[in-house]
């Protein structure tokens, strides 16, 4: 949830902006909006029984005491509402081998469910702030890929491939039962997959904002389609 202007109100509400739900059904799924909300392990559960697919979108920094640091001057204020959401759908998802795709906070908030820390200003470490993008103008980066994986195989067209970036976190240490599928050519992490699941997948970048590429998420809607042919489940997509 954050603040938003519509009308004569200002208040705050639970939105996605609409490149995710356009993603989405341009992919062949049908988009559902699960807003932050009061949780445990077995409403999780129950949430994610229903679902074909889960994305878990971009947004506020993860709270840096869920990794174990202080907070960083630049970390965004803690959200801790949407942070264990998140990690709950994650936690389900994962035991229920629902496939799922992280994208940006969606990835660095899978490597900290699973026990990973995160770079908390990416900046101080690389150098450079190539990837934080300036008033909602996103950055352009190229990544590598790996030789293996879903990522690399969804984009096998090239072995380095120009991404949008908006971020100043990224992954520090890899969390175990994650393989890391692209990188950067400084070494930053821009994709990894859980070993554990069919379909398990997260990036750094924004796939969502490049229309003309609907790769990743034609492939998470194929991995749903296979998922609910194999389970109970009813909703093609959702996005958290």
């Amino acid at each position: 949830m954050e603040r938003s202007q519509t009308g004569v109100w200002d208040v705050v509400a639970s939105f996605l902006p609409k490149v995710y739900i356009d993603a989405v059904t341009n992919a062949g799924g049908i988009a559902v909006l699960l807003p932050p909300q009061p949780v445990d392990a077995e409403i999780a559960a129950r949430v994610v029984s229903g679902l074909d697919a889960l994305v878990v979108a971009g947004g506020k920094d993860v709270d840096p005491a869920l990794y174990g640091q202080h907070r960083h001057p630049l970390t965004d204020e803690s959200r801790p509402d949407r942070d264990a959401w998140e990690e709950a759908l994650f936690t389900a998802a994962i035991e229920s081998g629902t496939p799922f795709l992280g994208i940006c906070r969606g990835l660095q908030m899978l490597n900290v469910t699973l026990g990973g820390t995160l770079h908390q200003h990416l900046p101080e470490v690389v150098g450079t702030e190539r990837y934080s993008g300036k008033d909602g103008v996103f950055a352009l980066n190229d990544v590598h890929l790996g030789e293996r994986g879903h990522v690399p195989e969804i984009l096998a067209d090239t072995p380095t491939l120009p991404v949008l970036s908006y971020h100043h976190q990224a992954i520090d240490r890899v969390a175990e039962g994650l393989v890391v599928t692209a990188r950067s050519d400084d070494g930053t992490v821009q994709a990894v997959e859980v070993q554990s699941v069919p379909f398990g997948i997260a990036v750094q970048w924004h796939p969502e904002q490049s229309p003309e590429d609907g790769r990743l998420f034609e492939a998470l809607v194929d991995a749903a389609r296979v998922f609910a042919n194999t389970s109970t489940s009813s909703v093609t997509e959702v996005s958290a």
